[in-house]
């Protein structure tokens, strides 16, 4: 019953807008501009970001947090609304976080299978139509088998939960960038970790059609001696991606896992460069947001400039998905790089 997603979420020249951090980790974006983090300042950030004029045109769903999904504007229009009339699918993070798996070598899992089912229903009551679900693996702590399998089942058993409940669901196990290994090493622990999920969502029988995914470009980790190239990255990730992504996918929402703003504009368009199976294209957090809140500074006054700056950043995306990004005109700010070791979500 889900509506072909290659019309809606995964249509071209759209991706999606990541804003679903926790309130912890709102709290470190407004405190990065000064602000406290309470729910006043949380809401009029928010509110900020999803009332951009045009926004519709190169966003076309965005992941709220649980908060914000029973939000509404200042005028009294709930998010809700404000996203269907901008043509923008309403998403819900659905996870309860990532907490130390125990017999694995200092990894984690991901909480939030314990109640997802009627969570799940509240969220599609109150408008979401797909839902997040983020687990993580670590290089540098191996991978273990334990934790590759641990994420991959916990992926499958959310993604049959959130569609049995009418959320199409966003599969991400993010392959963290910390360490210092190469990029063959990240594609060896990627094609292990995708092979894992696929074969647990075939066994829960996930229907493909009905999920996204949200991977991780395949990088060397960020303590790596040499950078690679958007060329030598897109090779990389996609033949990754051949190996392991049945078409039936509609569309794979890469992750922008703390590369800066431009780098992950251009590694996006460098992917488009020829015809794929899949639609190609983003689901950012900061990467979208950066400049928007150095703009902002949390003044009413510059609102207008920090939305400005949102659909720049979304403009540039929506071009690397057509593949007809050039770079042009780039501020120096959207080059800063936002890794950070073992980045809480």
């Amino acid at each position: 019953h889900f509506a072909p997603l290659q019309k809606t979420v995964a249509s071209p020249g759209r991706g999606i807008l990541a804003i679903d951090e926790s309130s912890a980790t709102c709290g470190k974006r407004l405190a990065s501009i000064g602000l406290d983090n309470t729910e006043v300042n949380r809401q009029a950030y928010r509110q900020l970001l999803l009332t951009t004029a045009g926004l519709g045109e190169y966003i076309s769903g965005a992941i709220l947090f649980e908060e914000t999904l029973y939000q509404s504007t200042t005028d009294g229009k709930t998010f809700v609304d404000v996203l269907k009339d901008q043509n923008i699918m309403p998403g819900i993070k659905v996870d309860k976080g990532l907490v130390p798996l125990p017999g694995s070598n200092n990894e984690s899992w991901c909480q939030g299978l314990d109640g997802l089912a009627s969570r799940c229903a509240e969220y599609y009551k109150q408008g979401a139509r797909f839902a997040k679900w983020r687990t993580v693996v670590s290089i540098p702590c191996g991978p273990t088998a334990l934790a590759v399998k641990e994420a991959a089942w916990g992926l499958a058993r959310y993604a049959a939960i959130a569609q049995d409940n009418g959320l199409v669901p966003i599969v991400e196990p993010e392959i963290l960038l910390d360490g210092d290994h190469g990029i063959e090493r990240t594609l060896e622990v990627a094609e292990k970790v995708w092979s894992e999920v696929f074969f647990y969502l075939a066994e829960n029988n996930v229907l493909f059609e009905g999920i996204l995914l949200k991977p991780s470009m395949v990088t060397p980790g960020a303590e790596h001696k040499e950078k690679a190239s958007p060329e030598a990255i897109a090779k990389n990730t996609l033949t990754m991606l051949r190996r392991r992504v049945p078409p039936a996918v509609p569309g794979i929402m890469f992750l922008s896992g703390g590369q800066s703003e431009l780098e992950a504009t251009m590694n996006l368009n460098a992917m488009n460069q020829s015809a794929n199976p899949w639609h190609v294209s983003f689901s950012y957090a900061r990467a979208l947001q950066n400049s928007v809140l150095k703009t902002w500074q949390g003044q009413p006054e510059n609102i207008e400039a920090a939305q400005k700056a949102l659909l720049v950043r979304a403009k540039a995306n929506s071009l690397a998905q057509l593949g007809s990004y050039t770079g042009e005109g780039e501020s120096d700010e959207a080059k800063k790089g936002m890794f950070q070791k073992g980045y809480t979500y």
